[in-house]
């Protein structure tokens, strides 16, 4: 192996400056404390090899699991199960350290060779670029694994150690073989904060403290999941001491909660937005082929008043979609609301009269958002009708290619502008209906431009083309509501930047 950059000194160092504590069991957990999800729980989530391109399944993966390289407090990645990596000068090997006496839930020792087995059955978002740029993962001892890459590729921790993909975490392949995928989604194993305890599929899921996790024993020892897709039903939930957070509501209960001095109110800023999909207008016989009629949902749009009754005016308008707080993302201005504009550019396209536009499926989870989107749409002559999905189905459609007419998304991984343009504008991305081969050339371009600065004016130009060829109505970067309830002492929302959930084992009660 060549001489390698001592990436592990700095890393070690940074772990000192952010605090993060080694392995304590001064304190024992205790308590208990309840979190109502905005989204359906799926079992599918426990098992990070088919973790789809959102935010959303982190918020159950990482109180479970654990993997070598994460975001973590204070730091947008840090060293979780691995002490320390290095790079080599050539950026073609990375080699990982891991932490020595660390197990499993089950008492399985965590080894090199379970981060080999996890990362080669990963099928999740990114996996395809994975594949074509690792060559091969090779078990050093139990305690190093290098990854050989065909070319040097400046990305590969972003892939690896963020949220833009699941392929860091670490499964136990013992424990995994012994009882196969399906019996693993009934009863998970991780190396996480927490250890599964039982569920009940789509209401919800009991975890408990795990003493021996390497930063510190968790401060509450019981945490409960549930699923509560409505929102007024999070609130009385929250406000019955029934929970103790309430994820994701809506403007208008969100509303109820200022002023109210028992209760917090925290918005999220974490790496997500949200945008119209047209899925269509690389067929030429579709309506949405025409420019003109995707400018036009553009136009129609009132971000400013969704962003007022969603979110309480937090959420910026967006005009592009890669998150305004990424690496390398293009800080463009919004469309202007212009009705008026709209229904010139719809008569232009030949519709004067508007457009029968069947179908609109928004992301479940975020109603105001979708209505408003829908009543803009109908109120310049663009008719559609709402569709709604569970939050799985809706992911699994979408990877599927099955939505069709018009939809929602807002997606909240981390990452930079790259990883999103691997999983939604190139042609070959996972969630990607089409694509153009300029942009195509680009993205290969500044995959391996390993200057950041030709990087950042390619990523630039390729959202540029986005904005130019209008592929997306851009809504809004997410700011997202979170209700705390009156027993909790420390959150921890925020904490792991552009993250949007609690760091499990650091909340506490009072």
């Amino acid at each position: 192996m060549q001489s390698r950059a001592r990436v592990g000194i700095v890393i070690a160092a940074a772990v000192l400056v952010c605090g993060i504590a080694p392995r304590s069991h001064a304190q024992t957990p205790a308590g208990e404390i309840a979190v109502a999800f905005h989204v359906t729980l799926a079992p599918s989530w426990f098992d990070p090899s088919t973790a789809p391109p959102q935010i959303t399944p982190f918020g159950v993966m990482y109180a479970i699991h654990d993997a070598l390289v994460r975001p973590l407090p204070g730091q947008k990645m840090g060293p979780s199960l691995a002490e320390s990596w290095t790079e080599s000068r050539d950026g073609l090997t990375y080699e990982f350290k891991l932490r020595r006496g660390l197990t499993f839930h089950n008492g399985d020792p965590v080894t090199a060779d379970d981060v080999r087995f996890s990362f080669e059955r990963y099928q999740g978002a990114g996996a395809r670029e994975l594949r074509a740029r690792v060559r091969q993962v090779d078990v050093v001892d139990p305690l190093t694994v290098r990854f050989q890459l065909n070319q040097p590729w400046p990305d590969f921790m972003t892939f690896y150690g963020t949220t833009a993909t699941a392929a860091g975490i670490v499964l136990p392949r013992k424990y995994f073989e012994q009882v196969g995928a399906d019996g693993f989604k009934q009863r998970p194993v991780g190396a996480g904060p927490y250890r599964f305890v039982s569920q009940r599929p789509g209401i919800d899921i009991v975890f408990e403290a795990f003493p021996a996790y390497w930063r510190h024993a968790p401060y509450v020892k019981r945490l409960t999941m549930k699923s509560v897709p409505d929102g007024t039903t999070r609130l009385a939930m929250l406000r019955s001491g029934e929970t103790d957070l309430a994820y994701f509501l809506d403007g208008p209960e969100a509303q109820t909660l200022k002023g109210d001095p028992r209760y917090g109110l925290v918005a999220t800023r974490h790496a997500s937005i949200f945008w119209i999909e047209f899925p269509e207008q690389w067929d030429q016989r579709s309506p949405w082929h025409d420019r003109r009629l995707r400018l036009a949902v553009n136009y129609a749009l009132d971000r400013k008043a969704t962003s007022e009754a969603a979110c309480l005016a937090f959420c910026p308008p967006a005009g592009v979609i890669v998150p305004r707080v990424m690496d390398f993302a293009l800080q463009a201005q919004a469309p202007p609301y212009d009705p008026q504009r709209a229904r010139q550019l719809l008569a232009d396209a030949g519709y004067p009269n508007g457009l029968d536009a069947g179908d609109f499926t928004p992301i479940p989870g975020f109603a105001t958002v979708g209505e408003a989107a829908m009543t803009n749409l109908n109120t310049v002559g663009i008719r559609v009708r709402m569709r709604q999905l569970e939050r799985a189905a809706f992911y699994a459609a979408w990877q599927e290619r099955k939505l069709h007419g018009l939809f929602m998304v807002a997606v909240g991984n981390s990452g930079n502008a790259a990883s999103r343009v691997e999983a939604f504008v190139q042609s070959k991305g996972a969630y990607a209906h089409g694509g153009y081969p300029d942009i195509d050339e680009l993205f290969l371009q500044q995959a391996r431009e390993r200057d950041p600065a030709r990087r950042e004016a390619l990523l630039h130009r390729i959202q540029q083309l986005t904005i130019d060829r209008v592929m997306y109505a851009p809504i809004m970067d997410l700011r997202g509501l979170i209700g705390i309830g009156p027993r909790v002492a420390d959150h921890t929302i925020n904490a792991i930047p552009m993250y949007p959930f609690p760091s499990h084992e650091d909340m506490r009660l009072k």
